[in-house]
């Protein structure tokens, strides 16, 4: 059975977890200008993926405005793998930098 993550699935926090998974860490205003929203609308998908243990959030406070940076976690970027392998899985593609790799298609109904 293929198992997406519901956590992930939605498109503002898959491509959160996606940037994150290649830059390892990210402001939130780059994280905001990214998706296209409104800070309140980052801040909902941000606080969903941290509740769920797949980022981390802090406050740096310094000279200047106070920032706000997101890293993913270990167990976010596991977590983000599966869902994309699941993915793969899903429309039948083998994973990137395994094209030898040939996905078995779902047989199943739903």
């Amino acid at each position: 059975m293929i198992e997406t993550d519901e956590v992930i699935h939605s498109p503002n926090r898959l491509q959160i977890c996606a940037y994150l998974n290649w830059a390892e860490q990210a402001e939130f205003a780059v994280l905001r200008d990214l998706l296209g929203v409104a800070d309140s609308v980052a801040s909902k998908h941000l606080t969903v993926l941290k509740d769920a243990g797949y980022v981390s959030v802090t406050k740096a406070r310094g000279v200047g405005r106070p920032r706000t940076w997101v890293r993913i976690t270990d167990e976010g970027r596991a977590a983000y793998t599966r869902h994309v392998a699941a993915l793969h899985q899903i429309i039948g593609t083998p994973l990137p930098g395994n094209p030898s790799a040939s996905p078995t298609p779902s047989t199943e109904a739903g």
